[in-house]
């Protein structure tokens, strides 16, 4: 089978490439927007035609959640209209989608873990640009969505790597301690994916929104303590409430979410966020 990822120089495009051995008798195509423009149309067909896809894996995404703010239609064109393009592809040559999401399409007022059922209301452009790209997902007759929250990895830029480079500089450092959610090592959702995949050959349940991070719940400011205290750095981590660290984009206050679905459908165990992140920073000693 062909598998397409796109955005593959992200964090976790980065963690699927070191784990393709999981996935048998594939042929992968890793690309970013160097070797395929997805925001181009054009481009996108040519490519299907080409190489006859089966699976993509949609990880291309506009993250910069304050630069959105004040760049919409760079984060509507990379979140929705590049979105709209695989799919009209993947209608047209009969391909899987399997598109990457986020809690920020929820506005975080919930005070018990988000379901897939829930009630999407984003607050931020960041989060619409996302749950459009979502809407267009759902027009397919086959796909999935998998929505994840905090995302980290030895790849690009991250919570845990800012907090190293931080905590490694100064003496103390603040962190809100009013948003509570759950960091998902990339490592673990690349391993659900590849694990996934062989699961989706006879699909004929339309297209399902899932839920992925890691298992427990914690505050930014629990996380930044844990990663201080695993990297046995002395930088004092100090609570502050997010008023006092006003961000132009809204942050939701609580995105846990809910896995039991992709849990019970795929079979997957997922590791605890605390286990998680001993097994990244295990990645990051033995880098050559």
């Amino acid at each position: 089978m062909n598998i397409l990822v796109t955005g593959s120089n992200g964090q976790l495009g980065c963690e699927l490439k070191k784990r393709t051995a999981l996935l048998a008798n594939a042929n992968f195509f890793f690309t970013d927007v160097e070797e395929l423009d997805i925001t181009k149309e054009d481009d996108v067909n040519d490519f299907f035609k080409r190489n006859q896809i089966d699976f993509v894996v949609n990880c291309a995404a506009y993250t910069a959640v304050d630069k959105a703010e004040t760049e919409q239609n760079l984060a509507l064109s990379i979140n929705y209209q590049a979105v709209s393009n695989l799919a009209e592809a993947c209608s047209r040559y009969n391909s899987f989608l399997i598109h990457i999401s986020t809690d920020y399409v929820f506005d975080g007022h919930g005070y018990k873990p988000y379901q897939e059922i829930d009630v999407v209301e984003p607050a931020s452009v960041y989060g619409i640009s996302k749950w459009r790209g979502e809407q267009v997902v759902k027009t397919l007759e086959k796909g999935i969505i998998i929505r994840t929250s905090w995302l980290y990895s030895n790849f690009g830029s991250n919570f845990v790597l800012t907090m190293q480079k931080l905590g490694s500089s100064r003496e103390t450092v603040n962190v809100v301690f009013d948003q509570v959610g759950t960091p998902t090592f990339a490592g673990d959702l690349a391993k659900a994916i590849w694990k996934i995949i062989p699961q989706l050959t006879d699909w004929k349940e339309g297209v399902q929104i899932y839920h992925f991070s890691n298992e427990g719940v914690c505050s930014w400011y629990d996380f930044a303590r844990e990663i201080m205290q695993r990297c046995k750095l002395k930088c004092q981590v100090t609570p502050i409430e997010s008023k006092d660290y006003p961000t132009p984009a809204a942050r939701p206050f609580y995105s846990v979410l809910n896995k039991t679905k992709i849990k019970q459908r795929f079979g997957l165990s997922i590791p605890h966020w605390k286990d998680a992140l001993l097994e990244m920073l295990k990645n990051q000693k033995t880098k050559p």
